[in-house]
């Protein structure tokens, strides 16, 4: 039996009701590092956005002032080349934040932000952590540990580049997208096919082969889903070289 992700109910349904926005948020690597007695005013003082598939979140070179953390969809960072080839950077899904780097220090983004599904966004204005920091440097490591978290991130996608096939790569992404520890399950994916070939560092082709190749493991794609037969197989598939 298929199970549906939540993720998938909310981008067909009505919009998400707000307290199911500040749970999600509240698991979010950014928020729960946060000293508790912080989170709630945190919270309280985000914006929380909807935003449809195509809109522009902010644009390259404009001033950042919020942090963005991506409570539903998934949300796409890119360049635009001097040619004007569309370069993807990086994709956020659920529970994922950016920006904080440059927002804190109220840089200019390195890049744009575009909605790649709908989604639902939280913004949080840079001077509302700030003013935390200001009384409380808990609120500054917390910050400093989840921009800790992204290099991390970037240290690992080179590890995978490395050291796992293409099958490999996209069977880990599907688990990380998964909320099922075992069992069958289904994740909801980008439309646009190429912004998980950007994200893996595979070209779209090369994508569209380990999808193929990722069927005799349980892993069958309908349109922008996921439908994952067995998890406990695909991980082994992941963690065993081939």
């Amino acid at each position: 039996m298929w199970l549906a992700s939540n993720a998938d109910h909310d981008m067909k349904g009505a919009p998400m009701p707000h307290q199911m926005q500040k749970a999600i948020a509240r698991n979010s690597l950014l928020i729960k590092s946060l000293p508790a007695q912080h989170v709630d005013a945190v919270l309280s003082k985000a914006i929380w956005k909807q935003h449809e598939r195509g809109e522009t979140l902010f644009i390259q070179e404009e001033v950042a002032n919020v942090i963005h953390v991506v409570i539903d969809g998934w949300v796409k960072l890119y360049r635009v080349t001097p040619n004007g080839t569309e370069a993807v950077v990086s994709i956020f899904t659920k529970g994922e934040s950016f920006g904080e780097a440059v927002a804190l220090k109220n840089l200019p983004y390195p890049v744009s932000g575009m909605a790649a599904t709908r989604c639902h966004v939280m913004h949080i204005p840079t001077s509302v952590l700030i003013d935390l920091i200001r009384h409380d440097t808990e609120v500054a490591l917390s910050v400093l540990s989840s921009t800790f978290t992204h290099l991390h991130s970037l240290v690992a996608q080179l590890e995978q580049l490395k050291a796992q096939t293409g099958g490999q790569r996209v069977a880990e992404f599907l688990l990380d997208l998964s909320d099922c520890r075992e069992g069958s399950c289904m994740v909801t994916l980008p439309y646009d096919k190429v912004l998980i070939a950007g994200k893996l560092g595979m070209k779209p082709e090369s994508l569209s082969r380990a999808f193929m190749r990722l069927k005799q493991f349980g892993v069958k794609i309908e349109k922008n889903h996921a439908l994952i037969e067995d998890i406990g197989v695909l991980q082994t598939f992941v963690d065993n070289a081939e």
